[in-house]
């Protein structure tokens, strides 16, 4: 039997998350300015996978999105007790269109230093629930 969409989409997600806990675990303050570009790669690539999971698991639960986009998948699993924090989700959306749209070194450190003191924590929570979905099932 071949595993559900979200748990194939999951699969991706936990190995984005392990590269995105080594920048968590070497401390942002050690990173070089080369390291710092592949850790904001990392938190891109991680939101990117996260929100894209919570849709699939949404879909498959009975609660289809629409329009699908980052926000309203957001607020539906924060309605659904997916996530806790939807601000949290919403301030990484955010910031994740920021560094798409423009490259400036000063929003890098902001977005690497939310992502040490909020949005890691965020990932961890969501990482842990998924992880113990796909055992239940």
């Amino acid at each position: 039997m071949t595993d559900t969409r979200w748990k194939q989409r999951f699969d991706n997600f936990d190995r984005a998350f392990v590269l995105l806990r080594e920048v968590q675990d070497s401390g942002i303050d050690s990173l070089s300015r080369l390291e710092r570009e592949g850790a904001i790669q990392r938190f891109e690539f991680a939101f990117e996978l996260a929100w894209k999971t919570l849709k699939d698991y949404m879909e498959e639960n009975g609660t289809i999105v629409i329009p699908v986009s980052p926000r309203n998948v957001i607020k539906e699993a924060f309605k659904a007790r997916v996530i806790d924090d939807g601000q949290v989700w919403i301030d990484m959306m955010l910031d994740r269109n920021r560094l798409s749209h423009m490259y400036n070194s000063r929003i890098f450190d902001e977005v690497l230093h939310k992502l040490s003191e909020r949005y890691f924590a965020a990932f961890n929570r969501l990482h842990d629930f998924f992880l113990n979905r796909s055992v239940e099932e």
